[in-house]
């Protein structure tokens, strides 16, 4: 457990709760659903395997991730947020849009994290909808598929034999487009973003991303 602040604070309680190093991190992996022991480790290098089941057992102890078991055939034990722990998604996706404000776009040496595009289009994809379409992003190697329902956005991983829309790009476009650094347009034009179907549909998705703040915000999470 991190080191007691002696105040009475939210912030205080949060922290100790889940501010120490690689807590959140291991929050952002299970985001998406169970991981294995062995998923987690090998989603977060760096990380030594005793510090790994430290962070686990704490945030077990404070009511933030339970164990679990996937069902048959695969009857793998797994960790996975507690309904309490998937509180922290809207919070994580906020921080991560704080966070991206300062960084920069990624450089090609960079390391991303695995499974990074479906928490980044979740996070930042915030600024309306195009309804009635489905559309396949894919960033370098990852990819995945975005629709509206009820005007609710719904992200899952990979892509889809019925999208109307494919969009193919690099993380550092996607960057500048959802820093507003790039215009969707400019963008296409240059071909730095690739599209296959409507251009305009293309557009109007694209600039949905943006780091900053939405007014409103209904997602729907797979």
């Amino acid at each position: 457990m991190a080191k007691q602040y002696g105040q009475f604070c939210p912030v205080a309680h949060a922290l100790e709760l889940i501010g120490e190093r690689w807590s959140l991190l291991i929050i952002r992996e299970l985001i998406n659903g169970p991981k294995r022991y062995t998923d987690l480790a090998a989603a977060l290098p760096g990380i030594g395997t005793n510090i790994l089941a430290a962070r686990l057992r704490d945030l077990e102890e404070a009511g933030v991730l339970q164990k679990g078991q996937l069902p048959p055939p695969a009857a793998a034990k797994v960790y996975e947020l507690t309904p309490y722990g998937e509180e922290l998604r809207e919070p994580l996706y906020s921080l991560a849009r704080w966070g991206a404000k300062s960084m920069g776009p990624p450089r090609e040496e960079e390391m991303l994290a695995r499974g990074w595009l479906v928490n980044a289009v979740r996070a930042t994809c915030i600024g309306g909808c195009v309804p009635d379409t489905v559309f396949t992003l894919r960033v370098d190697a990852e990819a995945v598929t975005a629709r509206f329902e009820n005007e609710q956005l719904v992200v899952e991983p990979g892509t889809a034999d019925d999208a109307d829309i494919v969009i193919e790009t690099d993380p550092s476009t996607l960057f500048c487009i959802a820093s507003g650094q790039t215009s969707t347009s400019d963008a296409i034009k240059t071909k730095a973003v690739r599209v296959t179907g409507s251009r305009k549909d293309a557009e109007r998705f694209l600039s949905l991303f943006s780091f900053d703040e939405p007014k409103s915000r209904h997602v729907e999470h797979v």
